[in-house]
């Protein structure tokens, strides 16, 4: 990514109310459906650490084939938000290097973008797992079940069309279309680092308090990683390989020392 050429006044303000809206029809708007998540959570009776947030759930799981229909349509519709603000920076006010080139969300460093988001991974992963498992010791945290599908041929097909699902929209909206259009807005770059992470930790508060400071610091780092590298490609690889262990591994969860039971 390339310094942006800083728009004129008016489209300035042109632009923030694009970023608002684009927010308040995605990920804005599922952080404001978290934030109600966790308020209903805290004033049930059962203490937060006890109750189950399942995600990856069966709609009919009696009827195979419809519900698959049903992953099918909410693993597609989702990504919507991050096809429109590749449109969006296509035909409005187009940034340096084009929609995907000006975030480097392409595969013109795919061998170095591989080799980034493994690293990453590696260094990541470990830690977000520790932190999940002592917020939830602590009481801060719900357990989360990641995959909740009933068995067919196509339950690993789905999680694994989730996990690339959430790695390009969040770090297609929320690192490299806002990054990109508060650089030619001529914001400061914290600020939108700052803001991109909360608002990220804001959307996961349904899993609890231990799902927002995590993906809070996850959002700090992703974002200090982008000024870095100018290349959103390595945090979707990063995205996606979290969301695999998570989706995939699920079981493999109640083994470890210190695990929710």
């Amino acid at each position: 990514m390339s310094a942006q050429q800083v728009v004129p006044g008016a489209a300035r303000r042109q632009l923030g109310v694009e970023m608002a809206v684009v927010l308040l029809i995605s990920l804005g708007q599922s952080a404001v459906y978290a934030i109600l998540s966790i308020w209903d959570k805290l004033t049930r009776e059962v203490v937060l650490s006890k109750q189950v947030t399942t995600m990856n759930s069966s709609r009919t799981p009696d009827r195979p084939w419809l519900d698959f229909a049903y992953q099918v349509a909410g693993t597609l519709f989702p990504l919507m938000p991050a096809v429109l603000v590749l449109y969006l920076l296509w035909v409005h006010r187009p940034p340096d290097g084009g929609p995907c080139g000006c975030m480097g969300f392409d595969f013109r460093r795919w061998k170095r973008d591989l080799a980034q988001g493994f690293g990453v991974f590696a260094l990541i992963g470990i830690a977000g797992l520790a932190f999940y498992l002592f917020a939830v010791q602590i009481g801060i945290n719900t357990q989360v079940a990641p995959a909740n599908l009933a068995a067919h041929w196509w339950t690993v097909p789905i999680l694994v069309g989730r996990a690339l699902m959430n790695g390009i929209l969040e770090e297609v909206v929320m690192i490299g279309y806002l990054f990109t259009r508060w650089a030619q807005r001529g914001g400061n770059q914290i600020a939108i680092l700052v803001a991109s992470a909360v608002i990220r930790g804001a959307y996961h508060l349904y899993q609890g308090f231990g799902g927002f400071i995590g993906n809070l610091v996850m959002g700090l780092v992703f974002g200090w990683l982008y000024l870095r590298i100018k290349r959103v490609m390595p945090l979707v690889i990063v995205h996606v390989l979290l969301d695999l262990v998570a989706f995939l591994g699920a079981g493999l969860l109640v083994y470890l020392p210190f695990a929710p039971k």
